[in-house]
Order: structure tokens, then C-alpha cells, then sequence
């Protein structure tokens, strides 16, 4: 099977999990990167407030997604673009709870897509002093992007999972995180929605 995957990076308004305001993706076939997106999300309602921390730290103010999709109506777009593949992101705890969070806020079924840590890749690949994302993904090749865009820290985490994959000799993601000693985890289903599933 081909090296192939989706890397995917939230931004959020506030230390709430449910407050995406931003998503990045990059496409991943055979090795290289074929596709990327990323758009501007309301966040959901009572996870709305854009806290000044994480402006400063991404630049997007409440202004800037008057007019952007709500988490209801953008997942249909995220699941088009990453379709069945398995996600991989960079701390992807983070992003995976994001998924999880917002879909309990909205009442949306929460896709059980399988995800690998890249971040956790790099510290089985790498000997490095801090594995931050831009120096992770400098080590990989893959310098002077703009960190905390979405869109550009989805392609660096592509990055990191393609050069991790070439230097440990994996052919596939799942041989990647075989190799390096990684899972392949899926999203946990929020209760609420297993209960739905189980009542129809």
C-alpha cells in the first residue's frame, strides 16, 4: 500500500476544545503532497469568545469569520477533502479532541476517523532538542512556513510524516507507526452519540 493520509491542524478562539475557528489540510498520496485546503469556521455557539491569547497567537479575530461556516456545516467539506484517510497531526490529542468537542457542542456525529501523532513520530525519528512544529518539520526539509496557519501547519506536518516515513523505510502510514513504535488510535465517540446510534 502507498504512503498515503491526510495531515489536518485546528486553530482555536479559546481554551474551550469545541472552539475551532480555523482548519488546514493537507492530501498525501504516495508520498507526496497532492492537495491542500483550509477555510475559517464560526466557532460553536457558548465557544465563541476569541480570547486575546490566541489572537495573538493566530491572528484570527471575531471579525474574520462573520460569514465563515458554522462546525455543522463545514464537516461535510472536511470529510470530503480527507474522505477515509487515516489523520495525522502534530500533538494530534489536540486536534482529534477538537473533532470530538465541537461535534458534543453542535449535536453532530462525531466521524470516528483513525489518527496518527506526528509529533510522537518525530520523537521517535529525530534527536532533537524541542519538537515544536517548525523544528521538527526543519529537520524534515521543510522551513519558513508561517506557524499557526492552519493550512501551512497541516503541510508541515505532512512533511514530517513523509521524511519520517523515507528514513525509517515505511511503505504505508500504518508501517510507519509500526516502525516507529507509534499507534494508529481512532477518535473516541462521545456517549451521547453512541446512545443515539444504540436507540435507532
Amino acid at each position: 500500500m502507498p504512503l498515503d493520509f491526510t495531515a489536518i491542524d485546528f486553530e482555536t478562539a479559546n481554551s474551550s476544545s469545541a472552539s475551532a475557528c480555523a482548519v488546514g489540510m493537507a492530501r498525501v498520496r504516495d508520498g507526496r503532497i497532492v492537495a491542500s485546503a483550509g477555510w475559517l469556521i464560526q466557532p460553536p455557539p457558548g465557544h465563541d469568545r476569541f480570547f486575546e491569547l490566541n489572537v495573538r497567537i493566530h491572528g484570527i479575530e471575531p471579525e474574520h469569520v462573520i460569514g465563515a461556516k458554522g462546525w455543522t456545516d463545514q464537516l461535510d467539506d472536511l470529510a470530503a477533502f480527507a474522505g477515509a484517510d487515516v489523520l495525522v497531526a502534530h500533538n494530534a490529542g489536540f486536534d482529534m479532541t477538537v473533532i470530538r468537542r465541537a461535534c458534543e457542542a453542535t449535536g453532530d456525529d462525531c466521524p470516528p476517523y483513525r489518527y496518527v501523532c506526528s509529533l510522537q513520530v518525530a520523537r521517535k525519528t529525530y534527536d532533537l532538542e524541542s519538537y515544536r512544529l517548525p523544528l521538527v518539520a526543519a529537520e524534515a526539509g521543510f522551513t519558513d512556513f508561517p506557524h499557526h496557519d492552519a493550512t501551512a501547519d497541516a503541510t508541515a506536518c505532512a512533511h514530517i510524516m513523509i521524511d519520517a516515513a523515507r528514513r525509517v523505510g515505511a511503505v504505508d502510514i500504518e508501517s510507519l507507526a509500526a516502525l516507529a513504535g507509534v499507534k494508529v488510535s481512532r477518535i473516541a465517540i462521545p456517549a451521547a452519540q453512541l446512545a443515539r446510534a444504540d436507540a435507532a
